[in-house]
Formats: structure tokens, sequence, C-alpha cells
């Protein structure tokens, strides 16, 4: 895929960020056909195979052995606590309020950058990651704000939450790795393959089957494949020759866009409190990314 014009690649990440924010939506909608496991293994093998025909082979010689091993491993961590925390959610509600609790990476990349990158950083840092913080604390208290309300919430899936934390930490992590180690080396078809291995063979261990594919189950895993493979493609492309200043913003509000459609697609109705929680992460997230960013004089 050749992309020359920066309108034409700001406008291939834009579209990235459409493609993930249905990921949601339907990645528990596969799980449901094929249980948490088996679903997640279906999406990432053929997530691996629509990247290698979009991206080609991997280069592995001219990538530094530090990332093959930590990039590998974070990454594979990442994309199998986000499958299997959607997949082990008790209802559709419930998946989407602990995506809501993935989506604090973006507030983590950055305290992250600031101790392993040395990213210098404003005062905004601090009522950043607390708006982020407290928004994540408003979703999930599910009724007002209260601790106990929070805990019951919690304890009603430990697994799931407990998954999705993991996946924003690893994801935080993972992101700052690829800045420092990565080189300017893209490997995700080798990433994604990795994780539709480490999903088979958990698979194989637990001694699970799959279910009799359907022509519905059968699209929907097409499309939640071409969901995540076509929006790393794509968001590749974006980055590399598109508006970065655009597209770190437009990033910011995948939050929002990703609950309105697996709201839509799951029918799973969500409270004023959850989107007022929804937006409060995104801003949060803002205020951090802001605080990070560098100033510029004229000229």
């Amino acid at each position: 895929m050749h992309i020359r014009s920066e309108r034409a690649a700001t406008a291939c990440g834009l579209l990235a960020i459409v493609l993930w924010s249905t990921a949601t939506g339907l990645i528990r909608s596969v799980s449901a056909y094929f249980g948490a496991l088996g679903g997640a293994a279906l999406i990432y093998t053929l997530g691996a195979l629509m990247l290698i025909v979009l991206l080609g082979r991997p280069r592995l010689r001219s990538v530094p052995k530090a990332y093959l091993v930590l990039g590998s491993a974070l990454f594979v961590a990442y994309e199998v606590c986000l499958s299997l925390s959607l997949g082990f959610a008790i209802s559709n509600t419930q998946a989407i309020e602990v995506v809501m609790v993935n989506y604090l990476w973006p507030c983590l990349t950055v305290l992250l950058a600031i101790v392993m990158n040395g990213q210098r950083a404003r005062w905004l840092i601090v009522p950043g990651s607390a708006l982020a913080v407290f928004g994540l604390a408003w979703v999930v208290s599910g009724d007002g704000l209260s601790v106990a309300g929070i805990v019951a919430n919690v304890q009603s899936n430990p697994l799931s939450y407990g998954l999705a934390l993991g996946c924003a930490i690893t994801f935080a992590l993972y992101c700052n790795v690829t800045r420092r180690y990565a080189g300017g080396q893209n490997l995700v078809q080798m990433f994604f393959a990795l994780t539709a291995l480490a999903l088979w063979l958990k698979l194989l261990v637990a001694g699970l089957a799959l279910p009799a594919f359907t022509l519905r189950s059968s699209v929907e895993l097409l499309a939640a494949a071409g969901a995540m493979a076509g929006g790393y493609a794509l968001w590749n492309l974006g980055i590399l020759r598109g508006n970065l200043t655009l597209l770190a913003t437009a990033s910011y509000f995948a939050p929002v866009l990703s609950s309105a459609f697996a709201a839509a697609w799951l029918s799973a109705p969500l409270t004023l409190q959850f989107w007022q929680g929804a937006l409060l992460v995104t801003l949060g997230s803002l205020i951090c990314w802001q605080a990070t960013r560098e100033r510029c004089g004229p000229g």
C-alpha cells in the first residue's frame, strides 16, 4: 500500500480510528459464537493473514533484538488480555465498561514516557491524569460515585476488569518500548501471528473445540479481523505520511466512538453517567497529551 499525499495518509489514519472503534462490539459478538479463546484465536489468525497481504512479510534482520523480545511480549500480552476481557464479560454492557478501563492507556502512555523516555511535561499532566482516573471511576461506579459501588462492580467479574487494567498497562509499555527500540520498524504482522499462536496453544491446552461456522458468525468474524488488521495497516500509513497532530487528537476520541458503536451493535443500554465518564476519560487523556507537546515559536 503506497500513499503519497499527506491528505490521503491522514484520511487513512482517521479511517483506522473508525475501524478500531468498531472492534469492541465485533470482538464481543464473535466471542458469543466461538467463545472467548476460540473467537480471539480466529480473529488474530485471519487478521495476521490480512496484514501479510496488505503490508508484506516483516523484515527482521534490521530490527533490534531487544525490540523483538520486548515488543512481541507486550503486544501479544495486550491483544490476548483485550480479547479475553471482552469475551469473559458477563454482559454486553459490562463489556463496554471493561473497554473503558483499557482506554486508560493514552494517559498511562504519557506518564510512562516521562519515566522511560525522558519526555518533558508541563503541570497540566497532573489535572489531566486525575481527570482520566476520575472519569473511569465514574464509569465503573455505576450509580453516583462511591467506593462501594466500584468495589461491587469489579468484584462481580474481577477477571475481566483485571485483564482490562492489564491491557492499559501493557499497551502503554508497548508504545514506549516501540518508540525507544523499534528503530522505525513495523512488525505488526508478526505480532498478530504470535498472538494467534499463543491463543491457539491456550485453546489446545484447555481442550476446547470450536463450534460449527454459520454464515452470520463467519461474516462477523471477517468484519472483526478486518477492523483489527485494517486499523493497524491504515494507522501505519497515517503516522508515516499524515498529519500527526490531527491523528493524535482524533485518536483520543476513540473511547466515545467505540462505546457508541458497541452500544448500538450489541443493543446494550448505557447510562448518562457512563457517557459522562467516557467524555472525562477522553478529556483527561487530551490534557495529558497537551501537557507533553513542545511549544513552538514563530517560523
